[in-house]
């Protein structure tokens, strides 16, 4: 077994040597996760929040989840957020998932739908000039951080594009994002996003 690595503080030491903003395409899988990870990075980096979640079902929930997320950014006033839409593409998911809908929760079937949006993330960052990508998803207690940054890194390496580091629920990062949610009064779902873990 792996030791496990402190992401966190790799982000707190690519952070010390910044010395300016670059630029950083932030996939978010939701306004709820978003909040203390784009409240962290605020200083660090021009952020623009990346809306790719193909994975969450129904499309009448992935809209109210994009909806508030879009909402969060229009009223946070600690510092310009620029946002960039997609299409849904639950399509893509769907092919990943195929023969791992009955797999529980925090399994390959959530492996594979890490890698399908980071990728996506990656990709997108690069086309349009990016210097960085990262994702909110390991503000959540319920989402495998080593996993998470292990896929960036991967991605990172094999398209040539820099991947911030982070494990966001440190420092009480997921406590925090419950009290911005709270404030901003952001709907907070009582799943993750696909259909096959809501069950």
């Amino acid at each position: 077994m792996r030791p496990k690595i402190n992401y966190q503080l790799k982000l707190e030491e690519l952070i010390s040597t910044l010395k300016s903003k670059p630029t950083l395409l932030l996939h978010s899988c939701c306004g709820p996760c978003s909040t203390q990870v784009i409240d962290y990075l605020k200083d660090y980096f021009d952020i623009t929040v990346y809306y790719y979640n193909p994975n969450i079902e129904p499309v009448e929930e992935y809209i109210r989840r994009k909806n508030e997320q879009k909402r969060f950014i229009s009223e946070y006033q600690e510092a310009i957020i620029h946002f960039l839409d997609c299409d849904y593409h639950n399509e893509d998911f769907k092919k990943i998932s195929k023969g791992l809908e009955s797999v529980p929760e925090g399994g390959s079937r959530c492996n594979k739908c890490f890698y399908l949006r980071l990728y996506h993330t990656a990709l997108k960052a690069k086309e349009l000039g990016y210097d960085y990508f990262g994702t909110t998803l390991t503000v959540s207690p319920h989402k495998n951080s080593q996993i998470i940054n292990e896929i960036g890194k991967t991605l990172s390496e094999n398209l040539g594009i820099s991947y911030i580091y982070g494990d966001f629920k440190k420092h009480d990062g997921y406590k925090k994002s419950i009290l911005l949610s709270k404030k901003y009064h952001l709907y907070r779902q009582d799943y993750c996003g696909c259909l096959y873990g809501k069950e």
